[in-house]
């Protein structure tokens, strides 16, 4: 007899409860102690073999355990973009490793159930961090934060006797069985202990039973292949997990063994380096999945046609499309309506090769009582209450404000990150005040747009608007207005909340109009600058188009900055610099509020603002010096509508028109540049009081202005002429604190204390 010892990671839950991973299988119990935890496994893998001569051979001797940190910024991620959290967080990871019978080393990470070969021992932490960190990249927040309430790990041996003479025959077919599946794909549904760490609420498909039934029916009865299509969120995931758990569970009872592996589609040609090298590792793939009577689930179906080749023609899927004719390979996936299209117009025989099911939105009574589930469960299971007002204000402003996505996925989306943050501050219920607060961190939204029984202050509104937005009273009546209509609901869901062009000549306001716009508008909650800007003058030639909006295989840059910040200004620099072709590719946003690219993925721009400004009809004019008295707006109007077509001037909701500056106005831009400066870091950490005279304001306006640049050039003279001087003078004088300081100009800057 020959002893095989397994490594037993184990961690004590609470008291009476050890949770155990066996080390090299997909095992894990749970007892009430370790040695009771030993003798469950040993008894197990025992019968095992005795019934079926079937044991794991662990490739490893001597095993070692240790811990690691790695840092690592939880983001949560959807179809729109990726929205990482402001803080990263350290998480330990255990590893168990050692060298190989082999003669190299081998590593496992048994909380993820992976692992990897290593060839020289000082590679170990390099790698192990780098490993770990690529796969906490691919899991949520909630799934992370699970992670970092593990209690300290211990290890310990679990001891198999098996007779020497069966070993070369079993041990090698068990490595190499299914070694090409098992490195694409994981296998699915996962252990109990898993899937309590991978969300806050349970898998359920609550409401579509019919639509778990039509799927079993299709996977078991017909050995179809099936595509779900619906909208984002409205439970094509959670149909297809129930359907697996379901014939998972049923498949062990009638012995039928089928098995489901998860996959996603960049794996199969992401270690690929040599022509036909990705095709050989799909056949060896398939080769697994008819050895293990398994079904694949493609997680990111549509970037099938999009990997492996140049187009829809050399790509995996019409690689794949011969093996689904022939019955000899079996998939199931989830796409959109637009992205199906997409699929039919590029590769029209692997979407007939699919039989599909169709999800529509639920009606408004069966997500309410989704939402009681959850709320139910919270309570039964978390200890966390979620109040009805709250239930009643998370729906309300998730159906106005997150209108492109379907329940009852963004309501469990939204509630698990609300959950997750009362777990992360201990609290055991969420409120209406929890339910606004995690709104404005995810989207900026200030509590005014959320609270219905918050009143618009308009004298506040126009306050706020007339300190930032100095001698343009047109711009500012235009953006109070732009503000009350959106307080009131008034606004299209279907586009964009407004579309603008900002007129004028240069350095008159128009990027901090907009700048202005995007902290009264999405300011409050979010961490990275609600304002997205683009100079369109890098975008002058038409082949220029795919860097700005895309290829089918790589998003642009605008198509990037707006998945990431859905809620945000977008502000299009110069626009009138910009390739026509650029024009058509904005129309379709301005005017549905989305954009579709060649592979049926939308990028929704209805909560954008987006604004563009133009310096078209400035050569027209004699001069933009002070006060001028022309028509200026007919002569700024005429510029735009000769530049642009007229369908594309007709999708702008307003052209606000900019004045040039007078005396008066340059005088209030300084004054307040000048009072920006009195809340610099250097002045405030001192507790200093800076007073700046009159004539080191008129010094400032008329240096600072500019007959061509209007007041662009003041913040360059404000640093050049005013900050720097201050700041010699400070490093010269260390004893300042809590001081009064005078700045004065007569022919040069003078600074005293007062």
């Amino acid at each position: 007899m020959e002893k095989l010892n397994y490594p037993l990671i184990y961690y004590k839950i609470k008291e009476n409860q050890f949770l155990g991973i066996l080390v090299g299988t997909e095992l894990e119990m749970i007892d009430t102690d370790l040695k009771s935890l030993k003798t469950t496994f040993s008894t197990y893998l025992t019968r095992q073999y005795k019934r079926y001569d079937e044991y794991t051979y662990l490739d490893l001797e001597e095993a070692k355990m240790k811990t690691i940190e790695v840092k690592v910024r939880p983001t949560y991620k959807d179809n729109t973009g990726f929205y990482p959290m402001s803080k990263t967080v350290k998480v330990s990871v255990t590893l168990v490793y050692g060298k190989s019978n082999q003669g190299y080393f081998k590593c496992y990470l048994p909380l993820f159930y992976e692992s990897f070969y290593y060839y020289d021992a000082k590679q170990l932490d390099t790698l192990a961090k780098h490993f770990t960190i690529s796969l906490l990249n691919t899991k949520t927040p909630e799934e992370i934060y699970r992670l970092l309430a593990n209690p300290k790990p211990g290890m310990d041996t679990v001891v198999l006797k098996i007779h020497e003479n069966r070993k070369n025959e079993w041990t090698w077919n068990t490595e190499r069985r299914y070694e090409t599946l098992e490195r694409l794909a994981e296998k699915y549904p996962y252990s109990k202990a898993i899937q309590k760490n991978s969300s806050a609420f349970p898998e359920a498909a609550w409401e579509l039973e019919k639509q778990v039934t039509d799927v079993m029916e299709l996977i078991v009865a017909q050995n179809a292949n099936v595509l779900i299509v619906g909208n984002h969120g409205v439970g094509k995931s959670a149909v297809l997990r129930q359907a697996i758990k379901k014939i998972s569970s049923q498949s062990k009872k009638s012995n039928l063994d089928y098995t489901f592996w998860r996959i996603l589609s960049q794996r199969i040609t992401a270690s690929s380096k040599y022509l036909g090298e990705w095709q050989e590792a799909v056949e060896e793939l398939i080769e697994d999945l008819n050895a293990a009577n398994g079904v694949l689930w493609v997680l990111d179906l549509i970037r099938l046609l999009q990997a492996g080749g140049s187009g829809a023609e050399d790509s995996v899927a019409a690689f794949l499309l011969p093996f689904l004719q022939q019955g000899r390979l079996q998939l199931m996936g989830e796409v959109t309506p637009e992205e199906l299209e997409s699929m039919r117009r590029l590769l029209p025989g692997f979407v007939e090769s699919f039989q599909v099911v169709k999800i529509e939105e639920l009606p408004e009574p069966k997500i309410q009582n989704i939402l009681q589930k959850i709320a139910d469960y919270s309570k039964q299971n978390l200890k966390i209450s979620i109040e009805q007002d709250a239930l009643n204000l998370a729906y309300r402003l998730l159906l106005r404000y997150y209108s492109y996505e379907s329940f009852p996925g963004k309501g469990v989306k939204f509630l698990g990150q609300a959950v997750s943050e009362a777990q992360l501050s201990k609290s055991n219920s969420i409120t209406k005040k929890d339910v606004i607060a995690n709104f404005t961190k995810q989207t900026g939204l200030p509590e005014l747009f959320l609270r219905d029984d918050l009143l618009l202050n308009q004298k506040e509104l126009s306050g706020f608007f007339s300190t930032k937005i100095i001698g343009q009273p047109n711009a500012v009546d235009k953006l109070t207005s732009i503000v009350k209509i959106y307080k009131a609901g008034l606004n299209n869901p279907h586009k964009p909340i407004t579309t603008l062009l900002f007129a004028g000549p240069t350095g008159v306001g128009k990027t901090a109009s907009a700048k202005a716009l995007a902290d009264y508008f999405f300011g409050k909650g979010q961490k990275r600058s609600p304002l997205i800007r683009v100079d369109m003058s890098e975008f002058q030639y038409a082949g220029q188009i795919t860097r700005f909006i895309g290829t089918g295989h790589e998003p642009g840059q605008l198509v990037k900055d707006i998945r990431e910040r859905p809620f945000s200004v977008l502000l299009l620099d110069e626009v009138e610099k910009a390739n026509p072709a650029i024009f058509d590719a904005l129309m379709t946003a301005f005017d549905e509020g989305r954009m579709v690219d060649a592979f049926g993925r939308v990028t929704n721009f209805r909560n954008t603002i987006i604004i563009m400004t133009s310096n078209l009809g400035a050569s027209n004019r004699k001069s933009i010096g002070y006060s001028q008295k022309e028509d200026a707006e007919r002569v700024y109007l005429s510029a735009v509508k000769k530049h642009f077509r007229p369908e594309f001037v007709n999708r702008i909701d307003g052209i606000v028109m900019f004045n040039s500056l007078t005396a008066k106005d340059v005088r209030k831009i300084a004054i307040k540049e000048l009072e920006e400066v009195k809340k610099r870091e250097g002045i405030v950490k001192q507790n200093l009081t800076v007073t700046f005279t009159p004539k080191v304001v008129d010094y400032l306006s008329d240096i600072g202005f500019d007959e061509r640049y209007g007041a662009r050039p003041l913040q360059r003279a404000l640093e050049d002429e005013i900050v720097k001087p201050i700041s010699v003078w400070l490093l010269n004088h260390s004893d300042v604190e809590k001081k009064g300081i005078r700045v004065d100009f007569d022919g040069q800057l003078k600074i005293k204390i007062k």
